[in-house]
């Protein structure tokens, strides 16, 4: 019987098997046997695992284990910081060194602040493109998985943190983890913050596969919040649309300015006089007095039964000699089409609509009033700026040859990044995040494709995007391609940069107070960061010390620069008084670049 069905068959044998440990577990407290009672806890704790989601043996990474004795810092190279815009204090960054690290140390100053992050990480093909604890993941290691999923769900977590309220990431990967990325994705930032799957037609995509050739490749997209409270109401974040200003000729009537829209005519499945019979009348147009006037003039029952053929039609021959012209709905696949209006709706509001000529045929469009202000009159036309939103693709067609050519002509050499992403697709990407300020982070940077799209995409609409890249070197890939590329766009997307490393402070050589002394030596850095300044110029000063700021007169005060300022210095009734009359900003150093309890 279907009430005696068990959902669930190894329900029982699960609980049973929880109840026989923990009878175990009783006894072995009892019995004072410590180590027995660690080893039946940890029992325990697996056959509480989640009911649903992804599960693989977790690995351990050396790069995270190495944070234990050492602390990550950055040091500026600054051989290569670039000022292309000298116009503008702003600047973007590069970041040498692995990723993990990087993304601990912007944790500290980026937190919740980054708007857009794109990542195109190993695909962990089996084709040395993955390497875990220095050594290459091939298709003969029994944990390619497991390690792939450790790498990336350490890197994802620190990802979260770091996108803002509005924050959307963007992953690009194949069909080897697709699907494994995508239950960790789920995982990690809620199903419910899901926003979809981008499928790239890759369209070079010849001997991928002896089976079935995979000319793809998938972009899943999350965001970092679903809904964000804003006192008693509440919005959907975001949401990935496409806006993009249109110019539209418009024209001067008695009632303001309008343009011409849509047909009001239908093409689609359901769009057959057959079909809908009752929206098959007859326009009759007037060009000298521009009167419209639509008329019932065919045999319903005929038109259902027909083959759709123009004698359904009995035309008024007394409107025809007043010097009407009938109109027809136009046909679709063959037979004759319907209208989209209601003839009741057409004669009352036969005024929203215009009758122009297409190719070979009159068409009943709709007209669009517009407000003036938007209008401009430009060569004795009539112009309107119209925004358009259209939702982005599920499917997009972007070359990967495209960008394998575009970064073979920055640097002038060929082979040296295999598979660099195409511009276009991630210009693509940011451009659907209407924010033109925001800032883009790429932990997997590679070849600097992104940080040449937010270049691109500034220039393109005006905005002020900022870029953040974190790439390591091997084979000199940081400096020799992603670096290069970056200082070679510079005569066409001129922009400001600044180039770090990462290096280590070792905690054993600090073993007291003096490892936060010791930090303050890397806290200019974190300071340019966070702020997007550069400390070189004279409207930015950093105070680190009481006896740093004791040592400044009057005149080493910028007037109408920021001062950024260690949070236990203080200011006396002097001091405050310069600030306000030179107009200085005060800006106070995170506590947190500070704290030696952040690096136990």
């Amino acid at each position: 019987m279907r009430e005696n069905f068990i959902e669930r068959p190894h329900k029982n044998e699960k609980e049973g098997a929880i109840a026989y440990v923990q009878e175990l577990l009783k006894q072995a407290r009892e019995d004072r046997r410590s180590e027995d009672v660690d080893k039946l806890e940890n029992i325990a704790r697996l056959l509480n695992t989640k009911k649903y989601g992804l599960v693989w043996e977790e690995h351990a990474e050396w790069v995270e284990e190495e944070m234990k004795t050492k602390i990550p810092v950055f040091v500026e190279d600054e051989t290569k910081k670039i000022v292309g815009g000298p116009d503008s204090e702003d600047y973007n960054f590069l970041l040498e060194g692995d990723n993990l690290h990087s993304l601990h140390l912007l944790e500290k100053t980026h937190s919740g602040e980054i708007d857009v992050i794109y990542i195109d990480p190993p695909y962990n093909t089996g084709n040395k493109d993955f390497i875990y604890n220095d050594k290459i993941v091939d298709k003969t290691d029994g944990y390619s998985h497991s390690k792939w999923l450790s790498f990336m769900s350490k890197r994802l977590e620190i990802a979260k943190e770091l996108l803002s309220d509005n924050g959307v990431i963007f992953i690009s990967i194949d069909d080897n983890e697709q699907a494994q990325l995508k239950l960790l994705c789920d995982e990690i930032f809620d199903n419910n913050n899901f926003l979809g799957t981008i499928i790239q037609n890759k369209q070079n995509a010849k001997n991928d596969s002896t089976d079935i050739q995979k000319n793809h490749e998938y972009i899943h997209i999350y965001r970092r919040k679903t809904r964000l409270e804003e006192g008693s109401k509440s919005k959907i974040l975001p949401t990935l649309v496409k806006r993009e200003e249109k110019i539209r000729e418009v024209f001067e009537s008695n009632n303001g300015f309008y343009y011409i829209g849509d047909s009001i005519t239908t093409r689609g499945e359901g769009g057959t006089l057959r079909a809908r019979p009752n929206l098959g009348y007859v326009v009759y147009y007037n060009e000298e007095t521009k009167e419209k006037i639509a008329q019932m003039d065919y045999d319903i029952d005929l038109a259902r039964e027909s083959n759709q053929e123009e004698e359904v039609y009995s035309l008024d021959i007394s409107l025809i000699e007043k010097g009407y012209v009938p109109i027809l709905p136009p046909k679709v696949r063959g037979q004759l089409g319907c209208w989209t209006w209601s003839i009741d709706k057409f004669n009352a509001n036969k005024d929203e609509l215009i009758v122009t000529k297409g190719r070979d045929r009159l068409n009943v469009k709709k007209i669009k009033f517009i407000d003036s202000k938007r209008v401009f009159k430009i060569d004795e036309k009539f112009e309107y700026f119209e925004m358009i939103e259209t939702n982005s693709r599920s499917i997009i067609e972007f070359s990967t040859n495209d960008g394998t050519n575009e970064l073979n002509r920055l640097i002038g050499r060929q082979g040296v990044f295999n598979n660099p992403k195409n511009l276009k697709m991630i210009n693509y990407f940011i451009s659907l995040l209407p924010n033109k300020n925001s800032i883009i982070l790429d932990f997997f940077a590679g070849s600097g494709t992104t940080g040449h799209a937010v270049s691109q995409l500034n220039k393109e609409d005006g905005g002020n995007r900022k870029y953040i890249l974190c790439t390591n070197n091997e084979n000199n890939i940081c400096e020799e391609v992603t670096y290069k590329r970056l200082a070679n766009i510079q005569e066409e997307l001129p922009h400001n940069l600044k180039y770090f490393r990462t290096e280590f402070v070792v905690k054993e050589e600090f073993p007291d107070v003096t490892l936060e002394y010791e930090l303050l030596n890397y806290v200019t850095p974190l300071v340019e960061l966070e702020f997007g300044v550069d400390i070189s110029n004279p409207k930015v000063q950093v105070i680190l010390s009481e006896d740093q700021l004791d040592e400044m007169n009057e005149s080493d005060f910028m007037e109408n620069s920021t001062l950024f300022f260690h949070p236990e210095i203080f200011f006396d009734a002097e001091q405050e008084r310069i600030l306000r009359d030179k107009n200085i900003t005060k800006q106070e150093i995170p506590n947190y670049y500070f704290g030696k309890e952040m690096w136990s």
